[in-house]
């Protein structure tokens, strides 16, 4: 059979884990400059199931699409470290304060210029934001099925899809013809580490707008060997509606930001009763334990 063109949706988050006073702007939205970025954890699970498939058929192409600032392109270069074929940077200030709307109306545009895809392949969800709600819009908007919570590809070829699904109650067995969307859970296999072949030979692998801030000692390279060239594209290489991009193109709006930090403490005891059961609810709430 003929290889599969597969796209993997990955995303450059803030490390959530070290949200402080300065991790959020004024205007609502998340101050990346001031947490640490990592690759968002579920789409490393995503990742490995592209490659999983690469390597069962050969011929299969992996690219990683991403949307973000200029050192979006480090997770690009992390795909191709653990076995991707190549990345697309989506980078424009136009899509500064994108929601999942927005997001997932630039991503499915970019796809759309891609041209046929066999597959695509996302996280559930972002750290960030926990809404599990981009992948399944860019299914819509793509008019593509799409299955979720997906653990494991049991069986795949040019014409269908058999997946193993986790859902909250159990394990479902699915099956869809292709092209689709499938989202990965965080319960799937963990993500090959790097391979050091693929890291030597992507180590300088640029954007156009990092390459024309390197050091012009490795300006040659981009000539000689063309694969180190991640491709780069802004709202303009893409057919798209301005208004619905952006901060004019997201009515989710961030309205507060609350660092909750759990601390242990001496134990409590209560007893059974209705009384003592709601002061315990009441004290958690206002503590920002629950709720």
């Amino acid at each position: 059979m003929k290889g599969l063109k597969i796209i993997v949706l990955a995303k450059q988050v803030p490390d959530t884990r070290n949200v402080g006073k300065d991790a959020m702007k004024a205007d609502g939205t998340v101050n990346r400059a001031a947490l640490p970025a990592i690759f968002n954890p579920e789409d490393l699970n995503a990742l490995e199931q592209a490659l999983q498939i690469k390597d069962r058929i050969p011929g299969s192409k992996v690219t990683v699409l991403t949307m973000g600032p200029g050192r979006a392109a480090d997770i690009i270069r992390e795909g191709m470290f653990r076995g991707a074929d190549d990345g697309i940077l989506l980078s424009d200030r136009a899509f500064a304060g994108s929601d999942t709307l927005a997001t997932s109306y630039a991503l499915s545009r970019a796809i759309m210029k891609m041209g046929s895809v066999d597959l695509i392949v996302a996280g559930r969800q972002a750290i960030d934001g926990d809404t599990a709600q981009v992948g399944p819009q860019v299914a819509e908007k793509l008019k593509l099925p799409q299955l979720t919570y997906v653990e494991e590809i049991q069986k795949i070829d040019d014409k269908q899809i058999i997946v193993k699904r986790r859902l909250e109650r159990g394990v479902e067995i699915s099956s869809c013809p292709l092209p689709l969307l499938i989202t990965v859970n965080g319960s799937a296999t963990d993500c090959r580490a790097r391979n050091a072949r693929l890291l030597m030979k992507f180590k300088h692998a640029k954007t156009v707008s990092e390459i024309q801030n390197a050091n012009e000692d490795y300006l040659h390279l981009y000539n000689d060997r063309p694969y180190l060239t991640i491709t780069e594209w802004s709202v303009n290489d893409i057919d798209t509606d301005p208004e619905q991009l952006g901060l004019t193109g997201s009515p989710t709006k961030v309205k507060k930001i609350d660092n909750v930090v759990l601390q242990a403490k001496d134990s409590k005891v209560i007893t059974s009763s209705d009384e003592d059961i709601e002061a315990l609810m009441q004290e958690l709430i206002e503590s920002h334990a629950i709720g």
